[in-house]
């Protein structure tokens, strides 16, 4: 009995292991459009989703900015883990001191892929080797470009297309740098914050990543559109 649940167990996590190592040298074809573990699980139960994929081009620049300032402001900069912020997490726990998020774009991303919400350790010991190998096989620019199209911005409400007509009734491209803002500020409790009805908490955190996108500079780089000619 106990081999069989072991051999299950192995199984399981092969399964988790290889499926992404498979994915995501695919997910590096702009044709491909990727999906969530939660928007599966929305489909398999029959509840609806509104997820219009967008390219990163037809996405106000300025949300890009406020996303990557707002979630990951060394995004640019890292290899799929921010180590400085992994450190000073660890720190704090070993000293008993409660911890804050040490979360990257490129793990909130294959979490939203490959595995699932819970804070389990075991979750965060898949995820983080999974963010480098993302990072290492995608660009920058890819790699945000499916982090705007799977993130959850509301209850069956999936990527940016859907949230900026859901919340403001505007195509990304038109979103005004407040608006982004609110946006940005609103993933980290999608469901419970309201970018187009935002308290005195929300509307000052927009202000904060508002102020962060303006001046990002070299900060945002690796997701600026590339110049022709």
């Amino acid at each position: 009995m106990i081999r069989r649940v072991l051999a299950g167990i192995a199984i399981v996590v092969v399964l988790l292991v290889a499926i992404p190592l498979v994915l995501t040298p695919l997910y590096a074809i702009r044709a491909i459009h990727p999906v969530s573990t939660l928007m599966l699980a929305d489909h398999v139960a029959f509840r609806p989703v509104l997820r219009d994929w967008l390219p990163i081009e037809d996405v106000a620049p300025v949300m890009v900015y406020s996303v990557l300032m707002s979630e990951d402001g060394q995004f640019c900069r890292h290899d799929g883990i921010d180590w400085g912020e992994m450190r000073a997490v660890v720190d704090a726990a070993l000293a008993g001191e409660e911890t804050r998020g040490a979360s990257t774009i490129p793990m909130q991303t294959v979490k939203n892929l490959f595995l699932w919400n819970d804070r389990s350790y075991i979750r965060k010991a898949l995820e983080a080797p999974l963010a480098i190998y993302f990072d290492l096989l995608l660009s920058k620019r890819r790699i945000m470009e499916i982090y705007l199209n799977v993130v959850e911005w509301d209850k069956g409400v999936y990527g940016i297309g859907a949230a900026s007509q859901h919340y403001f009734g505007k195509p990304a491209s038109e979103l005004s740098a407040r608006q982004a803002a609110l946006l940005a500020v609103t993933l980290p409790a999608p469901g419970t914050r309201n970018p187009a009805n935002p308290g005195p908490g929300l509307d000052r955190l927009a202000r904060r990543v508002e102020r962060l996108a303006k001046a990002s500079g070299d900060y945002v780089g690796c997701v600026r559109p590339a110049e022709s000619g």
